[in-house]
């Protein structure tokens, strides 16, 4: 075991707050109810389109003239049947186009479950030098104490709901597995926060100090300093 790293799981600060991931998730349920909704629409259109069709008693039903061969039936009746089944797409010998045009809501059932499965899902935490993040659909676990991490940044709004609002960069960590190409990257700000909380920074910056790479002492330097300083980040 190494000086000073925590061996017990360690969640990290990130994500949104219970409050938001419930309004996120009913966001996203939402959206892929609306998308459902344009899946089922052209089916119950469908079943309309047929009622209006065979209310019609100028034009006979394909079961008043079932059996009656098409050269025996007037030109009208002929024009009448032929004319419904092409207005309806045909649906009696599979699929028509209206049930396709439907289909287009599913990539919204799915970006909807989605994203309620994000808001929901998403976190982080940190077992001794492992560090896992996972998101709506899987977790990925990079040991930093031999990855190659790298320092990204993202824009932050800040007082975005006055006129006085202004846009600051939040640095993330960036972590690559060397062997497998398995890349994770955790963001140095809590929900709500500006950073992550100083127990959970002096945590990761001893994790990283295992790593033998120059570069990646040298962060957890960084990450030990934003700890000490945790109004660093707003004073920029």
């Amino acid at each position: 075991m190494l000086p000073g790293v925590i061996y017990e799981k360690l969640r990290l600060s990130i994500g949104a707050r219970p409050a938001q991931k419930a309004v996120g998730a009913a966001f996203g349920l939402l959206f892929a109810a609306g998308g459902a909704a344009f899946v089922a629409l052209p089916l119950i259109a469908d079943g309309w389109l047929r009622s209006v069709i065979s209310a019609d008693e100028s034009c006979p039903s394909a079961d008043e003239i079932s059996g009656i061969p098409d050269q025996l039936l007037p030109e009208s009746v002929r024009d009448c049947v032929s004319n419904g089944s092409w207005f309806t797409g045909g649906f009696d010998d599979g699929i028509g186009a209206m049930r396709l045009i439907g289909l287009l809501g599913i990539p919204f059932v799915l970006i909807g479950l989605g994203m309620a499965l994000s808001a929901l899902r998403t976190a982080a935490w940190l077992e001794g030098t492992r560090a896992t993040v996972r998101r709506a659909l899987r977790a990925h676990t990079v040991d930093l104490a031999t990855a190659t991490i790298t320092i990204g940044s993202f824009a932050w709004r800040r007082n975005s709901e006055t006129l006085q609002s202004t846009t600051g960069r939040i640095p993330t960590l960036i972590a690559r597995d060397p062997a497998s190409g398995r890349t994770i990257t955790i963001p140095l700000h809590g929900a709500g926060l500006a950073q992550l909380p100083s127990p959970e920074l002096r945590a990761l910056a001893e994790a990283i100090a295992a790593n033998q790479d120059g570069d990646a002492r040298n962060l957890a330097t960084q990450l030990r300093t934003m700890a000490d300083n945790p109004l660093g980040v707003l004073a920029r």
